[in-house]
This record gives C-alpha cells, structure tokens and sequence, in this order.
C-alpha cells in the first residue's frame, strides 16, 4: 500500500516504534506524529512494518486505540473473502454450537441491503436472522460478534440480564462492540477523499 498521501516530507514529526499485537500479520509498529495532521489518522504496510500517521496533539491512550482500530481496518481492506448466504449461515450453526451449544437454531441467515442504521436483526417468530452488507470486509470478529448477538435473540429476545450474560460467552464482545463504536463515530466526522487506510480521528 502506498504512503498517505496527505503525508509530506519535511512535516514535524516524532516517531516510535513498537510490537504489534498478537495476530496482527506485521512485525513492527511504527506511529508517527505529525504536526500538520489535525483531523485524519491513517495507516500502510512498508515490508513487514505497519506505520500509524497520527495528529501529533493525539494522547498515548487514543493513540494506542488508533493502532488498534487502523490494523483492524488494514487487515479487513487486505482480506479478499466474502461470505455467501449458505457459508453465512454454516458459520451461525457454528457459532451457535461453540457458545449456545447449539440451542440458537436460526431458519435462515442471510445478508441485506437496507440496514443501514443498525449492524443485524433477528425475528424470533420466523428464525430469521438478517445482516447489514456493511459488515462484509470488517474483520472476522466483529461479524461473528454480530451473529452471536442476534443467535443470542433466538434464545432472549429483549436485551435484558439474560441476553447479556449469554453474550458474555463470545470473548470477544467489547472489542468488536468497540470496533463498530469507532466505524460508527468516524462516520460522523469530516472524510478526507482519496487517502487510502485513512480513517477520520474522533
């Protein structure tokens, strides 16, 4: 992936280099703070070094969310996969005897086209359970996130207690919640058009 474009030589800057997380796929981070950068934080493979271009005002915790949400982003832009309807639904049967030992029996699981305000819905009375086509490229937690949530439905339809505490199964449930708290608040704030793995900074 080429280099921002919005980044220029000579812009001010302080660098530092860390390990990326387990699974991240690179064997080096590196952010840079630049003083020119107000509102974008961007991020591209260089060899096997992921770099994170930051505002340099960003606080360590933020920046530290940053990495995190640009190596998602990076991984789900590199991943060249696309669940179909049927693999969609193994994948729910699979989920459901992981975490619910089978008991969430889903009729149909299938992707839409006309949520756009929420991520998945599950209609108990049918067994259907339908996800937002904006899900496909996210990473693969955060989709399976989605189908434990709305397998979860078939068992509790409301959120209460109970619904949470069969949640709590997935390991991963505030993780991937945070991931689409950030896909949601990034979209709410002014885009850059034409910078490639470049996401607004909330």
């Amino acid at each position: 992936m080429p280099a921002d474009p919005l980044h220029r030589a000579g812009t001010a800057q302080r660098s530092t280099t860390s390990q990326p997380p387990s699974g991240s796929g690179a064997s080096a981070i590196e952010v840079r703070r630049s003083t020119r950068r107000r509102r974008t934080v961007s991020a591209y493979r260089e060899g096997d070094r992921t770099v994170v271009l930051i505002p340099a005002r960003m606080s360590e915790a933020e920046e530290q969310r940053w990495v995190s949400v640009m190596l998602d982003k990076l991984a789900a832009q590199e991943s060249k996969r696309a669940l179909g309807d049927a693999e969609l639904a193994e994948r729910a049967r699979r989920l459901s005897e992981q975490y619910f030992d089978g008991r969430a029996r889903p009729a149909s699981v299938r992707w839409v086209t006309n949520q756009n305000t929420r991520w998945g819905s599950c209609t108990p009375s049918e067994g259907s359970i339908r996800l937002s086509h904006r899900l496909q490229g996210m990473p693969d937690y955060v989709v399976d996130y989605v189908l434990v949530h709305e397998l979860a439905h078939l068992l509790v339809p409301g959120h209460g207690p109970r619904f949470w505490e069969l949640l709590e199964a997935y390991p991963r449930t505030e993780r991937a919640r945070g991931y689409l708290e950030g896909v949601v608040a990034a979209e709410r704030l002014p885009h850059v058009p034409g910078a490639r793995g470049e996401s607004p900074e909330g």
